[in-house]
């Protein structure tokens, strides 16, 4: 389902401009400005106990680091644009509480133009460890299910990865003691595509 989605259809126009770009959202024609937006924009869609849905929007040149999904299964789709995506899965998954530093193996390490599949990552396979990196101006759906939630043991760690010479395709990771770092800035903008429709069958 998620691969026939496009921007227009989540409220996004990813073609216009109108002056230059700037931190608060672009509305124009009852779309959010793609093209318009100077930092990274989450755009929250809904969120509910078994999932989450929302929209990354990226201007060229913005990253956003690695990051983890404890215990969660995560659907992506790229729906304009070009990112540059490393993912990592740790080497010895162990339990299921969230992991804070360790060996990890390289998934992904690659770049991805729109349009392109969907990607999905699961608990312990697929990169559930990633971070993105805007090429162009882009943005990212993403489904995540379960949610974040601190009550249930699902926080949000960031790492750094250090890669290791004599291991390819291996680093070790370390949580960042900032959730971000403060040049990375993370703005929110209102949802303007049609309502969603979620039975009570499946929140």
């Amino acid at each position: 389902m998620k691969d026939i989605f496009e921007a227009a259809d989540v409220g996004i126009d990813e073609f216009s401009l109108d002056g230059s770009p700037s931190s608060s959202p672009k509305i124009t024609n009852g779309l959010i400005s793609g093209q318009g937006v100077s930092e990274i924009t989450y755009i929250h869609i809904h969120e509910c106990d078994n999932f989450s849905m929302g929209i990354f929007c990226f201007p060229a040149g913005r990253t956003l680091p690695l990051h983890d999904h404890p215990g969660m299964t995560v659907l992506s789709k790229l729906l304009y644009g070009s990112v540059y995506v490393k993912a990592y899965d740790w080497v010895q998954a162990g339990t299921n509480s969230p992991r804070t530093n360790g060996l990890a193996g390289t998934v992904i390490n690659g770049i991805f133009n729109a349009p392109c599949e969907s990607s999905v990552l699961f608990p312990r396979s697929g990169g559930n460890i990633h971070s993105f990196t805007a090429l162009t101006p882009c943005a990212i759906l993403d489904v995540l299910s379960p949610p974040y939630s601190d009550d249930f043991e699902r926080p949000s760690t960031y790492f750094f990865d250090f890669p290791i010479p004599s291991l390819p395709g291996y680093a070790l990771l370390e949580e960042r003691e900032l959730k971000l770092p403060y040049d990375v800035v993370v703005n929110g903008a209102p949802y303007l595509g049609p309502p969603l429709d979620v039975g009570q069958d499946v929140c």
